[in-house]
C-alpha cells in the first residue's frame, strides 16, 4: 500500500451550521469518544473524512493516542496512509508520540513502515528525531528502511549519534 496524497478538488464552502457539525466531529475524535463515532459510522460517517489541515479521523485518534477509536475506524476502512497536509502518516504520528500500542495497530491493519509522501519525512525519521529506541526497533522488525539517502543520512546521524 503507498502513502497517498490528498486528492485535489476545489474547496466547497459549508454553510455555518454545516461547518460547526463538521468540527465537533473532529473534537469528539480528539477527546475518544468512541460510542459516539462508533454510532455515526454506523450511519454512514465516511472514515477518512479530513478537517482543514488535512488530518483524517484516523490521524487525529492516532496523535491523540485513542487506540480504541483507532482500531474503530480502521475496521470501518480508514485508510493508515492517508497523509495531512504535512505530509504525516497516522503511523509517522505515532512514531513522533512514541506510542508504540498505536503504532502496532496502524503496522497491524497496513500502514507502510517506510510510508510517506514527498517533501515528508518516514516513521522512523521521527522515531530517531525524538530518540525512541524502542519505536525504531518495532519499525525495523516491520521493513523501515534506516537510511535515507535523499538526505544523505543515516538513523543515527538523524538521531545526533555520530557526526553527519
Amino acid at each position: 500500500m503507498s502513502v497517498q496524497e490528498r486528492p485535489a478538488s476545489p474547496p466547497q464552502a459549508l454553510d455555518a451550521e454545516t461547518h460547526a457539525l463538521v468540527e465537533e466531529l473532529f473534537q469528539v475524535v480528539r477527546a475518544g469518544e468512541t460510542a459516539r463515532i462508533k454510532g455515526l459510522l454506523a450511519m454512514g460517517l465516511v472514515p477518512n473524512l479530513r478537517d482543514s489541515k488535512g488530518d483524517s479521523l484516523l490521524m487525529l485518534a492516532s496523535y491523540h493516542g485513542h487506540a480504541e477509536m483507532a482500531d474503530l475506524l480502521l475496521k470501518h476502512g480508514a485508510d493508515p496512509e492517508l497523509a495531512n497536509d504535512r505530509c504525516q502518516t497516522p503511523l509517522a504520528g505515532a512514531a513522533f508520540k512514541g506510542d508504540i500500542a498505536m503504532a502496532r495497530l496502524l503496522l497491524q491493519h497496513g500502514a507502510d513502515a517506510n510510508g510517506r509522501i514527498p517533501g515528508g519525512k518516514t516513521p522512523i525519521m521521527f522515531a530517531a528525531m525524538f530518540d525512541r529506541a524502542d519505536m525504531i526497533d518495532l519499525l525495523l522488525e516491520h521493513g523501515a528502511d534506516p537510511s535515507f539517502p535523499e538526505l544523505g543520512l543515516s538513523t543515527t546521524a538523524l538521531a545526533g549519534e555520530v557526526p553527519v
